[in-house]
């Protein structure tokens, strides 16, 4: 009966399930997240093209402005030119149609003033309340032209742009600020950085912390990592040249990259933990049928025992041969021994200051008689100090399942070998034998409970050595080393206790 190999044949079929469900689930993922980031591209695709075509018309109606603006400028130098045919008018000159024309003046604004300062006429000047708006009108005037003095008259004439030049300017200003700001907002979800001509000036960002470009190191890092993941789009803005328009994918998209890998984790926490809640309730299930189990077992070996007891004695009285009734009365200690083995499973055992050395010396002797004679066993001690605290009936349980399996490893014929050495304050014991060997992948689960390669068994022994070396006596226990069709040495690790401290012993 092999549990170790059905529960592990079970953890392979599982694993390959769950590699299964997470390939299909990574497969799903990534495609949904083509499909998005297709849909994104396509997005900022037809967003690009719809910044170079509005670039294009905020061009031409710069172009359309730049007209409008000369032909104002030549309608206030032609107004201006009237005003000094008036002045200085040619011989036999009509003037009708130049004052015609003068009157006929509905856009641009002009003061006159006579000598004394007096105003005398505003026309295409809106009503303000402000008794210096006169005064404030006049100054910018004359910084624009030069005023035109009618001598004859003694009046002087201030002009300016139209009104409505003006305004078409802060429409045009408008529309650029309007294009700017919907250029960065109307971005497909996806951080956008507006820049000047030399990439040194933020112009306006979007979905970018300010972080990355607060100074000219950062912006400049970020402004390359940008241009690698698309290409950034240059567009001539009226007054500014050249701007360069950079972006990258949504950060929606950036997080959906790495959806499926944190998918798989938080499912691989989650499953580990209710693993490791799952194995510690099972474990715990374990220790309690172990440890009913095992006193139940030393109860039961406790009425035949008794009775044994009473039957050596009844021979003894009987005059049956000594050596008999001595080997008998062995025999019973050990069945004494191994009933009490089972009754300290699962509580606390007493543990004494014990020469470990002798112990081992004597377990080795014991199952050297009752063990197949060929099998050498050898015994070894170099070890300064073997003194540890362990509970012997325990310890040497321990190592008579280590020569059992030792034994069986070597299917009765081989060298069995325990040596006794120090290492710093540890007191190490190495059980060898010459037997088939351990594949080195199982050099750990032959430690777990129905780990066997016996037709019959319940691959208990070295999982309860190991509970008993590393769970009641605080040490170690493990496979130092193991070759196929050599042999195999299982290490014993135990802490070295003093009777005296070691300076009391200079």
């Amino acid at each position: 009966m092999n549990l170790y190999s059905n529960k592990q044949r079970w953890k392979v079929i599982l694993l390959i399930l769950a590699l299964i469900i997470a390939g299909i689930t990574l497969w799903y993922t990534n495609q949904i997240a083509d499909r998005i980031r297709l849909e994104e591209k396509l997005k900022v695709k037809l967003w690009s093209e719809a910044i170079q075509q509005r670039a294009q018309l905020v061009n031409y109606t710069q172009a359309l402005f730049e007209d409008l603006r000369r032909e104002e400028r030549e309608k206030a130098d032609r107004l201006a030119n009237a005003y000094r045919i008036i002045n200085d008018p040619p011989d036999g000159m009509d003037l009708t149609f130049v004052t015609e024309y003068l009157w006929s003046n509905k856009t641009i604004p002009v003061l006159i003033f006579d000598q004394k300062n007096t105003l005398l006429y505003q026309i295409n000047v809106p009503p303000n309340s402000n008794p210096n708006h006169i005064d404030s009108l006049r100054k910018a005037m004359s910084e624009a032209n030069q005023a035109i003095l009618l001598e004859e008259v003694g009046h002087t004439i201030y002009y300016n742009e139209s009104y409505r030049f003006k305004e078409l300017k802060g429409v045009m200003q408008d529309l650029i600020n309007s294009f700017i700001s919907e250029t960065v907002i109307n971005s497909a979800s996806v951080p956008v950085l507006l820049t000047d001509s030399t990439n040194t000036h933020v112009i306006r960002s979007e979905r970018i912390d300010s972080t990355l470009i607060n100074t000219p190191e950062a912006l400049a890092n970020t402004i390359e990592r940008m241009s690698q993941a698309n290409a950034p789009i240059t567009i001539d803005l009226p007054d500014s040249g050249k701007n360069h328009i950079y972006f990258e994918d949504s950060v929606v998209l950036t997080q959906l990259q790495f959806f499926p890998v944190i998918q798989l984790i938080l499912i691989a926490v989650f499953l580990l933990t209710a693993y490791l809640i799952f194995s510690t309730f099972r474990k715990a299930e374990q220790n309690q049928v172990w440890v009913g189990m095992a006193k139940e077992t030393a109860h039961q070996l406790g009425t035949p025992l008794s009775s044994l007891m009473a039957w050596v004695a009844l021979l003894e009285a009987q005059g049956v041969e000594a050596s008999t009734i001595t080997e008998l009365n062995k025999d019973l200690d050990r069945l004494n021994t191994v009933t009490d083995r089972f009754s300290k499973i699962g509580s606390k055992p007493e543990l004494q200051l014990v020469d470990v050395a002798d112990e081992v010396e004597q377990a080795m002797n014991y199952l050297k008689t009752r063990i197949s004679k060929k099998v050498e066993f050898i015994y070894s001690n170099e070890a300064a100090m073997t003194t540890s605290q362990i509970n012997k009936p325990l310890f040497s349980w321990v190592i008579e399942n280590l020569v059992k399996n030792a034994v069986d490893a070597m299917e009765g014929i081989g060298t069995l070998s325990a040596h006794i050495s120090n290492d710093q304050n540890n007191l190490i014991i190495d059980v060898a034998d010459t037997g088939k060997g351990i594949p080195k992948g199982k050099h750990k689960t032959v430690f777990e409970p129905g780990f066997t390669t016996k037709k019959r068994g319940w691959g208990l022994g070295l999982s309860l050595t190991k509970r008993i070396i590393e769970s009641y006596h605080g040490g170690k226990i493990f496979v130092r080393k193991s070759e196929l069709g050599k042999g195999t040495t299982f290490r014993i690790i135990l802490k070295v206790y003093y009777e005296h401290k070691p300076e009391d012993l200079i």
